[in-house]
């Protein structure tokens, strides 16, 4: 009886599975199809007689995009440990006056729509001339992650062990020292963890990009994928052999990351 509900489970599993991996297969039967067939009724459900035009396209047009994106991404993943490390040291070891009600304003912060913060970035943005710049959309996806790691990075660091802290100071550390010889490497988890979710959102941000980097000479592979759709074409194979390679840097990661994501993700959950 057990194994037969086992098996039950494992059916349920692999048919869930399958409907949620679907979207992913259709992009990439979809970035092999030839043009004239975009609107073949019924679709074909396996790419028959397969192009790989959109690729060629794609290798030709989209690594400025492509590259752009890796330079933002790995600026927001820099500026986000830097400012969201120390806060949340400060917050779950040296208590500051106000740290509780700081910790309910970082929460209601990642309840405001995007939408919102863009168009005030944009108004800041126009008047300190960084529209259109990487610097100004690095600063902009931070503000979305840093309010993400300072909860993080507080649940684990409450979990390390004061008794270390204090054989630190003992030893004449400062707090400094302290954070960045002690706290920061037995941290590991939560920093690949919140790198991770900060490279994806800078990685996958549309609205930001378009807001305020919506003309710019360097824009992020979102963008590119925006400039195939226009009013009278559009390029579905080049747009989902664009999504294909885009999501490639993407799902390695996660493949990779996933053992410290699941380990950064549940520290502080439980208290021994």
């Amino acid at each position: 009886m057990s194994v037969q509900k086992s098996w039950w489970r494992i059916l349920l599993g692999v048919v869930f599975t399958a409907l949620m991996l679907f979207p992913v297969y259709w992009m990439i039967n979809v970035s092999l199809t030839k043009t004239q067939d975009m609107r073949k009724s019924p679709p074909n459900l396996l790419p028959i007689d397969p192009t790989f035009d959109g690729y060629r396209q794609v290798f030709s047009e989209q690594f400025p995009f492509l590259a752009a994106s890796l330079v933002i991404g790995l600026g927001t993943v820099v500026l986000t440990v830097a400012l969201s490390a120390p806060a949340a040291y400060s917050l779950a070891k040296l208590r500051p006056k106000g740290g509780g009600a700081l910790s309910f304003v970082l929460l209601i912060a990642q309840m405001i729509p995007a939408v919102v913060m863009a168009m005030g970035f944009y108004v800041i943005y126009l008047n300190l001339g960084l529209l259109d710049t990487i610097p100004g959309l690095i600063l902009a996806d931070s503000t979305i992650a840093v309010p993400f790691g300072v909860l993080i990075f507080t649940a684990f660091m409450s979990g390390i062990p004061n008794e270390l802290l204090a054989a630190a100071k003992i030893d004449g550390a400062g707090h400094w020292r302290t954070f960045m010889s002690v706290v920061m490497p037995v941290s590991r988890n939560s920093i690949v963890t919140v790198s991770l979710f900060a490279f994806l959102w800078a990685w996958s941000d549309f609205i930001f990009a378009s807001t305020v980097d919506g003309g710019g000479g360097l824009q992020p592979i979102t963008m590119g994928i925006y400039r195939y759709i226009g009013n009278n074409n559009q390029q579905w194979n080049a747009i989902m052999a664009t999504a294909v390679v885009a999501s490639v840097p993407a799902a390695v990661l996660l493949i990779v990351a996933q053992r410290y994501v699941a380990a950064g993700v549940t520290a502080g959950a439980v208290k021994d």
